[in-house]
This record gives C-alpha cells, structure tokens and sequence, in this order.
C-alpha cells in the first residue's frame, strides 16, 4: 500500500493551513506556492477536504481557504479517508464475501490487526501535534 501524492499534499496543505492564524482565509496562490503544487492539483486535492469539513472555502474577492476544524479535531485518519476512502489493508477486509477461504486463511487474521495498527496511528496524530512537530524539526535543523 502506499500513500497517493494526492493524501500526502492534502496533509501538507492542511498543516500548513493549521499554521495560519485563526480563522484566517488563505489564498489558492499562496498555498500553491508554498506547498510547490499547481492550482489544478490543489483543487483536485482540497474538494475531498472540503466535501469531509476539514477546509472550508470563502469564494469571491478575498476569498480562499481556512481550516473548518481546530487543529487538534483533525488526524491523520480523517484527511487519509477524504482523500481515499475506507482504509482497507486487503480485499478480504473490504468485503466478506471477497474470498471463500476467510474462515480458515492463516493470513486473514495478520491483514485485519495490521490494518487496525495502522488506523491507530494515524488516529493517535492530529495536525496540531504534526505542526508542534514541524516546529521543533525546523528549530533543531538550524
């Protein structure tokens, strides 16, 4: 499995969201150019966001994006199913009847505590604690 760049900039852009002032509209320009993404790709990124009330958006004169949520009520989990859905490790975790073998497969039972690891992780981070991270690795790095 691996992590579409689109979920990847989606966490980005929300950090960087997260960063902003209060309840403050942020540009499409300026996310673009601080995130090094293209208007279309940041459209295509923040309607997912938009459609899970992650990011909310101010259209017209003045208008652009600002986070719909504190920091701290967003994770990790939440942006990786607005960009791509159900996490689901296997097609036998997505579906029941996807494999006959379920009831006695050796492997079924590693796919379903994998997954279940993995949601815990990206639950346990929520965007305020990703951007006091950045913080701290930007302060270490100079």
């Amino acid at each position: 499995m691996v992590i579409t760049r689109a979920t990847e900039y989606a966490i980005r852009t929300v950090v960087f969201l997260a960063q902003q002032p209060k309840d403050e509209i942020v540009l499409k320009k300026d996310i673009c150019r601080t995130q090094d993404v293209t208007p279309a790709f940041l459209t295509k990124i923040l309607q997912p966001l938009i459609k899970a009330g992650i990011v909310n958006s101010q259209r017209g004169v003045g208008g652009g994006f600002l986070l719909a949520k504190d920091p701290d009520e967003i994770t990790l989990l939440d942006i990786f199913q607005a960009e791509e859905g159900q996490l689901k490790l296997n097609y036998c975790l997505i579906d029941g009847d996807a494999c006959h073998r379920d009831s006695y497969c050796s492997v079924h039972e590693v796919w379903h505590e994998a997954q279940n690891k993995m949601i815990q992780v990206l639950t346990k981070y929520n965007i305020a604690e990703l951007v006091r991270r950045e913080k701290e690795n930007l302060k270490n790095r100079n």
